[in-house]
C-alpha cells in the first residue's frame, strides 16, 4: 500500500527529531517527578537507543495496522521492551515509589511524542488513514509498556511480600529457640525489618480458630505471626505497654486467644511454654469474652497441670467424707472449700454459698466431725486447698475434662 511506503519514508524525519522530542518530555516530567525528568537529561547515552527502538517499532507497529486494513486491540508482545520496562516496575517497588508516577509519566511522554509525531507526518502530507494508524499505535505502546511496568510492580510486590514472610518466619522460629543468641536474633531481625522490642508474649489458638486467625494476621506488621508450629499463634511487641492490654482485649474478643506472660526477648520461648501449658490446662474462652492472660492464671496452671496427680490429691485429701450420706458429700464439699478460701470466715461462706448462716455452722460443724485434727494443722489445711481450691466451675477457667493439645513445637516436615 502506499501508505506503507510514506511510513518508511517518515521514519528518518521521525529519528531525527528524537533529541527534540526528548527535551520536550523531559520539561514536561518535570511537574511529576523531577528524577524522572533528570535521568532523561542526563542519561541520554541510555535512553536514546531505547527510544529510536521505540520508533522503529511504532511505524513497524502502525504498518502492519494498515496492512490489515483493521483495529488491533493487541499483537504479539516484544520482549526486549517488555523486558524493559516490567524491570522499571521492579525497580519502582524496590525504590518504595507509587507506580501510578510512572505511569503518568508515560502518559505524558505520549501525548508530547503524539503532538510531535504528528506535526511531523501532516508537514509531509500523509494521508489520514495513516495518521490514524500512528495515532493508535503510540496509545498502544503506551498501554502495552505501562501493562509491563505494573506486571513487573507486582510481580515485585509478591515476591517481595513472600520473601519478608520467609524472613519473618525465621525470625519468629530463631526468637522461639533457646539456642539463639542475641547476635543471631538482631540479624534476622534486621533482614526481616522487624524492631526488635525490649518486652514480648507468645499469643496461642486452638488449631480450629480460623477467624482467630485472620484477626491475629490483622496485627502485623507489629506481631509476627507463627506459621510453623503445632498450635497456630503470634508473638506480640510490647504487650504490656500502657494501654496495649485493653487493645488485645477488644482485637483478641471472641477467638480461643490464650496469652503468655509478658518477659524480656531473651526470655521469650519460656513465655510460649507457660502459653502451651495454659492452652492445655484452662478452658478455651467463651464466644463473645476477651482472651485469656496465662499471667492471670498461673496458680490454676500449676495446679491442674498435672491431672492425674491433683485426682491422687483428691482422693487422698477427701476420703474423710466417704463417711458422709452420699446425699449431702457435695455440699459438704463446697462448704469446706469455701471456709478455706475464705480462712474461716463464715459470713463470706454463707454468702458465697446463697446459704444461711445457721447452715454453715452445721455444714462445719459435720466437716469438723469428719476431718479431725487435720482442719486445724496449717500444713493439713494447704493440702486440702490444693485439693479443693481450683476446683472446676462456672467461673473457674480451667474444665475437668480438657483434652490436651499437640505440644508447640516444629510440624514435622
Amino acid at each position: 500500500m502506499e501508505n506503507s511506503t510514506s511510513l518508511s519514508d517518515l521514519l528518518p524525519a521521525f529519528l531525527a527529531d528524537l533529541p527534540d522530542l526528548l527535551d520536550e518530555v523531559a520539561t514536561a516530567l518535570h511537574a511529576i517527578d523531577p528524577t524522572y525528568a533528570e535521568f532523561l537529561a542526563g542519561g541520554r547515552d541510555e535512553v536514546l537507543p531505547a527510544a529510536e527502538f521505540a520508533i522503529q517499532f511504532l511505524v513497524a507497529d502502525a504498518a502492519e495496522c494498515l496492512e490489515n486494513d483493521s483495529v488491533r486491540v493487541g499483537g504479539d508482545r516484544n520482549d526486549v521492551a517488555w523486558a524493559l520496562f516490567e524491570e522499571l516496575g521492579r525497580d519502582q517497588w524496590r525504590r518504595d515509589l507509587p507506580v501510578r508516577t510512572l505511569l503518568s509519566a508515560y502518559q505524558l511522554g505520549g501525548r508530547v511524542g503524539w503532538r510531535r509525531i504528528a506535526a511531523i507526518a501532516v508537514a509531509c502530507g500523509v494521508s489520514v488513514d495513516l495518521l490514524v494508524a500512528l495515532a493508535e499505535a503510540v496509545f498502544r505502546l503506551v498501554d502495552e509498556l505501562s501493562a509491563a511496568t505494573i506486571s513487573g510492580f507486582v510481580e515485585e510486590q509478591a515476591q517481595s511480600a513472600t520473601e519478608r514472610e520467609r524472613l519473618r518466619d525465621v525470625l519468629a522460629e530463631r526468637l522461639l529457640s533457646d539456642r539463639a543468641d542475641s547476635a543471631v536474633v538482631a540479624q534476622a531481625a534486621r533482614a526481616a525489618g522487624w524492631t526488635l522490642p525490649s518486652e514480648a508474649a507468645v499469643v496461642l489458638l486452638r488449631p480450629e480458630d480460623e477467624p482467630g486467625r485472620e484477626i491475629l494476621a490483622r496485627l502485623t506488621p507489629s506481631a509476627l505471626l507463627l506459621r510453623r508450629t503445632a498450635l497456630p499463634g503470634a508473638i506480640l511487641a510490647d504487650p504490656d505497654a500502657p494501654g496495649q492490654r485493653q487493645r488485645l482485649r477488644a482485637q483478641l474478643r471472641g477467638t480461643t486467644a490464650i496469652v503468655g506472660p509478658t518477659v524480656p526477648l531473651a526470655q521469650l520461648p519460656e513465655s510460649a511454654r507457660v502459653a502451651e501449658a495454659a492452652a492445655q490446662t484452662l478452658d478455651r474462652p467463651m464466644p463473645g469474652l476477651g482472651p485469656l492472660f496465662a499471667a492471670d492464671h498461673l496458680d490454676a496452671i500449676i495446679v491442674h497441670r498435672d491431672r492425674r496427680l491433683l485426682e491422687a490429691l483428691r482422693e487422698d485429701q477427701l476420703r474423710p467424707l466417704a463417711a458422709a450420706a452420699p446425699g449431702s458429700r457435695a455440699a459438704l464439699q463446697q462448704t469446706l472449700r469455701s471456709w478455706l478460701v475464705h480462712m474461716g470466715n463464715r459470713r463470706a461462706v454463707s454468702e458465697e454459698l446463697g446459704v444461711h448462716p445457721q447452715t454453715v455452722r452445721y455444714r462445719l460443724a459435720r466437716v469438723q466431725e469428719l476431718f479431725g485434727p487435720v482442719l486445724h494443722d496449717p500444713a493439713g489445711r494447704l493440702r486440702l486447698l490444693l485439693a479443693l481450691g481450683w476446683e472446676p466451675g462456672p467461673d473457674a477457667p480451667v474444665s475437668e475434662f480438657n483434652e490436651a493439645p499437640p505440644r508447640t513445637g516444629r510440624r514435622p516436615e
